[in-house]
């Protein structure tokens, strides 16, 4: 039987752990998902269960070389970001794996600050607003402080898609994409770490930094497969459109976080863009992203139940609801301190809702286009799949193309994507991202 090259993707979301397989042509040819209860640090604090997670990595890849049909090429990883594995000399992790929510000390993060020459001056440099333990250099800064022993054990703190890889490589890198994501840890100005990690004896803590698509062997020797350094999921997410696109472009990452990215805006951030929370993430070559957030996802999901609960419906109902040009808008607002009995039903109700995000999606995402030369905007994730919400932005976007853009599994692809030529001899395939064209129309404004 003749096998099938594949690489193996192991993609690691806060909720969900998945274990993808694809062939070199890019197709989806096997998927796993798991779930994991979640364990507690010394505080009490919820956290990644990284015992866990670390045993499922070898399980699954078992599973995987049982397989008589495929042959692993190369094997790579993408997780959420803002998260270090603290290891020792022999390799073993000296923490639990903290929570990137957990609070983070207040006169801590005030001494930081004071030290260092205060809020505004280092979220420009940084690019990143201050989000206390989402800024994953903090959580560095704190250890040293707070665990002075265990800091000094500490050989390596390893994001943790470089700590995946090096189970499997043994070799302790840092990558690009997750020092460039919110960190504190990268002057942005200077295209270095900032003099603080160096001042504080965290750079001696930090692995030397590899490219995106650098590939290692593994471990256990007498195996050809190559090992990637790990990538930082939101930076993964863009590589497909990077790969397949030329033109400026901004892509909405939609979720629990609405991510606006704009890889072709290369001015600084500001402290007024700061402040509305924009930042910078960072391309797998190393380039910055501009980037704003919204937290409309979540707002979806609240006001969507609001809305089912007042009209005596089932939330499913609004899933898959056709977008009616004919119902009349009320002027943007916040939908939140909206009065549902204004709405006769509940379907004026939840179009005026779309209409409300959208908008707020309007603002957040000009925030990042600077200049008039983004023509195109990509929507992938929940929102794409919503016809309502896709005609309220492109309704609203005059002048620009907006997509809803659909591909399977778009993080783990730009994980494959970012070291094809150490696995795969074929050229990058045309259509592996779908697009679906919305044509904006202008409102029914109602009185």
């Amino acid at each position: 039987m003749k096998k099938t090259p594949v690489i193996v993707i192991f993609d690691v979301g806060k909720t969900n752990k998945k274990l993808l397989l694809f062939d070199e042509q890019y197709q989806l040819i096997f998927e796993r998902t798991a779930r994991f209860n979640e364990t507690t640090d010394e505080d009490g604090d919820p956290c990644e269960n990284l015992e866990s997670l670390r045993l499922s990595v070898f399980d699954s890849l078992r599973e995987v070389f049982k397989k008589k049909d495929v042959e692993v090429k190369a094997i790579n990883c993408s997780t959420y970001g803002a998260s270090f594995v603290y290891i020792d000399e022999e390799g073993r992790p000296l923490t639990p794996l903290y929570n990137y929510l957990k609070q983070y000390p207040a006169a801590l993060q005030q001494n930081f600050y004071h030290q260092y020459g205060g809020e505004d001056l280092l979220s420009v440099q940084m690019s990143s607003p201050v989000l206390g333990s989402l800024n994953s250099g903090m959580q560095l800064y704190r250890l040293k402080y707070e665990q002075p022993a265990i800091f000094q054990a500490t050989r390596y703190a390893l994001h943790l898609p470089q700590y995946m890889s090096y189970l499997l490589t043994g070799v302790p890198a840092s990558d690009i994409t997750s020092i460039g994501c919110h960190t504190n840890l990268w002057n942005f100005q200077e295209n270095k770490y900032h003099h603080w990690v160096y001042q504080e004896g965290i750079y001696e803590k930090l692995a030397p930094i590899m490219p995106a698509a650098q590939v290692l062997p593994p471990l256990f020797p007498g195996n050809t497969y190559q090992i990637g350094t790990g990538l930082h999921d939101s930076s993964a997410a863009l590589i497909p459109y990077l790969v397949c696109f030329h033109e400026p472009f901004i892509l909405l990452s939609t979720g629990t976080w609405c991510i606006s990215l704009n890889p072709f805006n290369h001015t600084p951030l500001t402290a007024a863009e700061l402040r509305q929370d924009c930042l910078c993430y960072m391309t797998y070559q190393g380039n910055p992203v501009k980037a704003s957030r919204l937290f409309a996802g979540y707002e979806h999901e609240q006001q969507m139940k609001r809305i089912a609960a007042h009209f005596g419906q089932a939330t499913l109902k609004y899933r898959h609801m056709e977008y009616d040009p004919t119902l009349p808008l009320k002027p943007a607002g916040i939908f939140a301190e909206r009065d549902l009995h204004q709405f006769s039903t509940d379907t004026a109700a939840y179009h005026q809702l779309l209409f409300d995000l959208a908008a707020q999606q309007y603002q957040a995402t000009r925030l990042v286009m600077n200049d008039n030369s983004v023509k195109r905007i990509f929507v992938d994730g929940g929102f794409s799949k919503n016809q309502i919400y896709m005609n309220m932005l492109a309704m609203l976007f005059t002048g620009v193309e907006v997509f809803a853009a659909s591909m399977a599994q778009a993080t783990a692809m730009g994980a494959a994507l970012a070291i094809h030529n150490a696995w795969n001899s074929k050229n990058i395939p045309n259509g592996i991202i779908e697009l679906k064209y919305y044509a904006g129309g202008l409102p029914i404004m109602a009185e």
